[in-house]
């Protein structure tokens, strides 16, 4: 467990990099579509959503790559073991995605309070997935967030370990699985099956098949790290 902490401070040597720059990039997404919609009329901005809280996820993507990409090597020479340092680099993203899910719940029920910060405008709420109380914002977000993040880590992952090659064989592979996916649901006739599935899908559901998900990536990782080279 110690080493683990050690592993997560290890990222957090440049602390600005992971702590501040998700919120730095939503700050200033949220500040372009602030102006825009104080110059618009409450009757056009009404219901307005902007989808501007996208670029916080984003950034997660980008954090889960660069934080393997840029110090498993270093990390390795110094002798620690790939699955100390694969868990205190999942469980640094895990942490982060909880406090930033509740920072963005926070913000959210501001939003909420004042009419879409005094302009209408819809900055964190996302109808169906972003749009019921608090608490479920903050699970939805964090479970988000979460898988976001290790996806990020086990491509940064793939790639140290297969170079450019495994990179691209990699996400052509995921294409390849989406589109079998395609071709079975499309020769069993079952469109409509799949559209009555995520009809019916809660929000809550949904955040239940994110977080299965997250836990499919973090295996994948682990088991790939296993033989990655430096």
């Amino acid at each position: 467990m110690r080493t683990w902490r050690n592993v997560a401070r290890y990222h957090l040597v440049v602390p600005w990099a992971i702590l501040l720059m998700p919120w730095v990039i939503l700050a200033c997404s949220f500040i372009v579509n602030l102006v825009i919609f104080s110059r618009v009329s409450a009757t056009d901005a009404a219901h307005s959503h902007t989808g501007g809280v996208a670029s916080i996820y984003v950034m997660f993507l980008v954090i889960g790559i660069s934080a393997v990409g840029r110090s498993l090597p270093f990390a390795l020479t110094l002798g620690v073991s790939r699955r100390s340092y694969y868990a205190g680099t999942a469980a640094l993203g895990v942490a982060l995605s909880a406090v930033d899910g509740l920072g963005l719940a926070a913000l959210q029920a501001i939003e909420r309070s004042t009419d879409g910060w005094g302009v209408h405008m819809q900055f964190f709420r996302v109808p169906y997935i972003l749009a019921g109380p608090w608490y479920l914002t903050w699970l939805t977000s964090f479970v988000a967030l979460a898988v976001l993040y290790v996806y990020g880590m086990w491509f940064a992952i793939v790639y140290r370990r297969w170079n450019l090659a495994g990179g691209l064989a990699f996400t052509v592979a995921q294409f390849a699985v989406v589109l079998v996916a395609v071709l079975l649901v499309s020769w069993a006739g079952a469109w409509s099956a799949v559209g009555h599935f995520f009809t019916g899908l809660t929000a809550a559901g949904l955040t239940g098949l994110l977080a299965g998900l997250t836990a499919l990536l973090l295996a994948g990782g682990h088991a790939t790290i296993r033989r990655v080279t430096v």
